[in-house]
């Protein structure tokens, strides 16, 4: 009969990564850090805003406001509320929302029967949750006061070769996010110090408050049309509390159909991800690295390096033939 000590490591090796470089390094990091890269440049290459943006998001907000979610002035706060909740529903899938997949990725393999594995990947999506609430929260204060002196405010179009203060901001502010996923799956990968090593020991939920954290930063430079128009909205009402109760609303419906879908692969096929989790939890950090890499590096390739030759500011940059 095995120790009590054995049975409590094997449970805790069952369980899914909620510090992304915790567990055993994979067994070939610089092969996960090439699939990473590579499928990060892939997206970055195939990966249209248009149809994401105008036909998915678009689509999807018209057909739950019952109206032209784009053209239809929002009229009050009851308005508002209900447009930031299914413009960041409409947003699920928009270019920000890929590197979701990484923070919820390593979460779908807890141990136990099927409630025990939704309650095990809740838990985390909850402290996930409180690192995007917070920045959600804090940026709609700042642009219920000071909104309309803000870049994202101007819709201005100037010339190709210049670039609008609204894309600098997005390029700011999604080029530190991609930056730090990057760093991020490198640590998942032990292949540079992880940065959450000694507040994790403390903190064990350190790690998907900070991710969630950058989720928050998303809205700091979305330019997502529907994301503008609450943004003006809000800047127009001077209302920190309703910018606060928009901005996190919108983050809310951003990540609600993200983790219903992981919820929903957890009670199906949470088990047959457990076992296979356990017979190899070098497995778990592979995957971790890995979604980490891809989401930095579509990031920051996207909004960093693609967004300059859409400008013509520099010479290149390959694109699909739909993009």
């Amino acid at each position: 009969m095995p120790r009590l000590d054995d049975r409590l490591a094997t449970e805790k090796q069952q369980q899914p990564a909620t510090t992304f470089a915790s567990g055993p390094a994979p067994r070939r990091p610089w092969r996960v850090v090439l699939f990473g890269v590579l499928g990060g440049l892939l997206l970055s290459i195939i990966w249209s805003a248009p149809f994401v943006d105008s036909v998915i998001g678009q689509t999807v907000a018209d057909g739950l406001l019952g109206h032209d979610a784009e053209d239809t002035a929002i009229t009050g706060v009851g308005a508002g509320v209900v447009f930031a909740l299914i413009s960041g529903l409409a947003g699920t899938f928009t270019a920000c929302n890929i590197a979701v997949f990484a923070a919820v990725a390593p979460l779908t393999g807890g141990s136990g029967g099927r409630w025990s594995r939704v309650t095990a990947a809740l838990r985390p999506l909850l402290w996930l949750g409180l690192g995007m609430i917070v920045v959600s929260a804090v940026y709609g204060v700042v642009v219920g006061l000071v909104g309309t002196d803000m870049p994202q405010f101007d819709t201005s179009e100037p010339p190709m070769g210049v670039m609008p203060g609204r894309m600098i901001q997005a390029m700011v502010v999604f080029g530190i996010v991609g930056a730090a996923m990057i760093y991020l799956g490198l640590a998942a990968a032990k292949l540079v110090r992880d940065p959450f090593a000694r507040v994790a020991g403390r903190f064990p939920n350190a790690p998907l408050v900070f991710f969630g954290a950058l989720i928050g930063a998303f809205l700091i430079g979305r330019p997502f049309p529907l994301f503008r128009k609450l943004f003006r909205d809000a800047a127009e009402a001077r209302d920190p509390l309703y910018g606060a109760a928009a901005f996190v609303l919108q983050s809310i419906g951003n990540i609600l159909v993200l983790a219903v879908l992981l919820l929903l692969v957890t009670w199906l096929a949470g088990g047959r991800l457990q076992r296979w989790f356990a017979a190899d939890p070098r497995r778990v950090t592979a995957l971790s690295a890995g979604s980490l890499l891809v989401a930095g590096v579509f990031t920051f390739m996207y909004w960093d390096i693609r967004l300059l030759a859409i400008r013509d500011i520099i010479p290149w940059y390959p694109l699909a033939p739909w993009v």
